[in-house]
C-alpha cells in the first residue's frame, strides 16, 4: 500500500467526538491563548532577540521579528483552519495524516519531536543559568553544568542539577492535570507579561537615537561577512535565529482534544496569542537595541541581555534588573511546561495510531493524562538538560518549527482541493495565495539557518525514517484496519 495513505477525517471526527475515552476536555479560549503567550514569551524574547542582533541584523532585528511574525501569520492562519476542523491532540502531525498522507505525518510529528524535546531541555538549562545567576553564582559550577563544559578557572562540569529539577517539577505538574498546569501557566504569564512592559516603558526615555544607526549591520562590518550576517541578508538570518521565539502558538494546536470548544476558541488561541506577542516583541527589540549597542552582545550580556542593558545603561533601575531575572526565571517555566505538555500530546496521537509504542497514549487513570509519555519524555529531556550544553538546540528547535509550517500550510492546500465539502468553522483566507506565501517564507527561513544545524537536523530526519520503515510503518493500525 502507498507510503501516503489518509487517515479519514470521519475517523479523526469520530475520535474527537469520544469524550469517555480520550482527554479531558477542561481548556477555554482564555486558557489556549494563555498557553500560546505562556510558550512565546520566554527564551526566544529575553535570550534570541540579543543573539539574533549581535550575529546577523544589529539593531534591524525589529525588522527580523516582523519576517519572523509574517511567516506565522500565514502559518497560524492554516494551523487555525485545521484546529477548528480537526480538533485532536497532535496538532501538524494529525492534519498531515488526514491530507498529506501516514509517511509525511511521520516526518511532520518526528520534526517535532526535535522541536518541543529540544526547547525544553535548551530553556532548562537556560533556567539553570539564570538561576545562579539570581544567587550570586552560589550553586557550585560542577552542580549546574554539563560535563562537556569548563569554566574560566578549569573547573568542569559533572550535571546539571537545577535544569533537572525545574522538568522534574513541571513533568509533576503536567500528570496531575491539564486544567492546573494551565492555571498555574496563566499566573506565570500575567507576572512575565507585566515585567517586559515595565521594561519597554521605563527603558523607552533611555533609547539613544545613535544606537540604531546604522539600522543594519554594513557589509565588510568584521566577522559579518556572510550573507546571513548584514544587510538584508542579516535581516533573514536574523529572522531564522527569532523564530524560535514564535513556536508557542502551534503548541497551542496540540491540546485541540482537550479544548472546551475546540471550533470557536482554537482559531483564538493561535491568533490571539500570536498577535499579542508580535506586538511586545516589535517594541521589546526596539527599546533592547536602543538602550544599549548590538555590538556589546557579541561580547557580553547575550545570554542576560535585558537585566544587561539595565545595569549598564539605565542608572537607578538596578532593582527592575532583579524582578526581569525573576520574570524571565517564571517565563522559562512556562515555556517548558507548554513545550513537554505538546511533545507528550504529539506521543499521544502518534502512538494512539500504533506509529508509536502503546505505552505513550496509557491515560492515568484518575487526572486522564498520558503520564507514561510524561515521565519517559523527562527521562529524555532531563539527560539532555543534566549532561549536555544547549548551544545550538534553538536554531534545531526553529527547524522543526518551520519544517512543520510548510506542511501545515501545503495541507491545507491539499484539503481545499481534495475535501472542498467539509465544514470550516474558521476558514484560511484567500487559499492558495496564503498557504503559498506560508511555504515561501518558511522555507526562506529555513535555508538562512545555520549550515551545521541544517546537517544535524538532517541526520536527525533520516534517522527517523529508520525508525518510521523499521516499527511504525509495520505497526500502524491504519494499515491493519484496511488490510494492508
Amino acid at each position: 500500500m502507498s507510503l501516503f495513505i489518509k487517515k479519514p477525517l470521519a475517523q479523526l471526527m469520530a475520535q474527537s467526538d469520544d469524550s469517555t475515552k480520550g482527554l479531558k476536555r477542561t481548556l477555554g479560549a482564555a486558557n489556549l491563548v494563555a498557553l500560546g503567550v505562556g510558550a512565546i514569551i520566554g527564551a526566544g524574547l529575553f535570550v534570541r532577540t540579543a543573539w539574533a542582533a549581535s550575529e546577523a541584523a544589529g539593531p534591524a532585528v525589529t525588522i527580523s521579528f516582523v519576517v519572523a511574525a509574517i511567516g506565522c501569520a500565514f502559518a497560524g492562519l492554516c494551523y487555525a483552519e485545521f484546529a477548528s476542523m480537526i480538533p485532536i491532540a497532535g496538532s501538524a502531525y494529525t492534519y498531515a495524516y488526514a491530507t498529506l498522507g501516514e509517511f509525511l505525518a511521520w516526518v511532520i510529528g518526528w520534526a517535532l519531536i526535535l522541536e518541543y524535546a529540544l526547547a525544553s531541555a535548551t530553556v532548562s538549562i537556560a533556567w539553570s543559568e539564570y538561576l545562579n545567576n539570581l544567587l550570586g553564582g552560589a550553586i557550585p559550577y560542577q552542580l549546574c553544568h554539563s560535563p562537556l563544559e569548563t569554566s574560566v578557572d578549569g573547573i568542569q562540569g559533572i550535571i546539571n542539577l537545577p535544569a533537572v529539577g525545574i522538568l522534574v517539577i513541571l513533568t509533576l505538574l503536567l500528570i496531575k492535570g491539564t486544567q492546573e498546569s494551565a492555571f498555574v501557566n496563566a499566573i506565570i504569564v500575567f507576572l512575565k507579561v507585566a515585567i517586559v512592559l515595565i521594561f519597554i516603558f521605563v527603558g523607552w526615555k533611555f533609547i539613544n537615537p545613535s544606537n540604531h544607526v546604522p539600522f543594519m549591520i554594513p557589509e565588510g562590518t568584521p566577522g559579518h561577512e556572510a550573507f546571513r550576517q548584514h544587510g538584508f541578508g542579516g535581516i533573514l538570518g536574523g529572522a531564522a535565529i527569532v523564530f524560535f521565539a514564535f513556536i508557542g502558538f502551534d503548541a497551542v494546536s496540540t491540546a485541540a482534544q482537550e479544548a472546551k470548544n475546540p471550533k470557536r476558541d482554537m482559531p483564538i488561541g493561535i491568533l490571539g496569542s500570536l498577535f499579542f506577542c508580535t506586538i511586545l516583541y516589535i517594541l521589546f527589540s526596539y527599546v533592547l537595541t536602543g538602550v544599549a549597542p548590538w555590538q556589546d552582545f557579541a561580547v557580553a550580556g547575550k545570554e542576560a541581555s535585558v537585566a544587561y542593558a539595565i545595569q549598564h545603561y539605565m542608572p537607578g533601575y538596578d532593582w527592575l534588573a532583579t524582578l526581569v531575572s525573576i520574570a524571565i526565571l517564571a517565563g522559562f517555566s512556562s515555556v517548558i511546561l507548554v513545550m513537554l505538555m505538546g511533545q507528550s500530546r504529539v506521543f499521544y496521537s502518534m502512538s494512539v495510531d500504533g506509529l508509536m509504542p502503546k505505552l505513550f497514549s496509557e491515560l492515568h487513570p484518575k487526572f486522564r493524562t498520558p503520564y507514561k509519555s510524561n515521565m519517559l519524555l523527562f527521562v529524555f529531556v532531563g539527560l539532555f538538560a543534566a549532561f549536555v550544553p544547549g548551544s545550538m538546540a534553538g536554531d534545531l528547535t526553529s527547524f522543526g518549527t518551520l519544517f512543520a509550517f510548510v506542511l501545515v500550510c501545503a495541507g491545507v492546500w491539499v484539503m481545499r482541493v481534495k475535501n472542498p465539502e467539509a465544514v470550516r468553522p474558521f476558514a484560511t483566507p484567500m487559499v492558495p495565495l496564503v498557504p503559498i506565501l506560508g511555504m515561501l517564507v518558511c522555507s526562506t527561513l529555513i535555508f538562512s539557518l545555520d549550515p551545521n544545524t541544517q546537517l544535524v537536523a538532517l541526520g536527525w530526519m533520516l534517522f527517523g525514517l529508520v525508525i518510521y520503515f523499521v516499527y511504525g510503518k509495520a505497526h500502524s493500525n491504519l494499515r491493519k484496519n484496511s488490510g494492508a
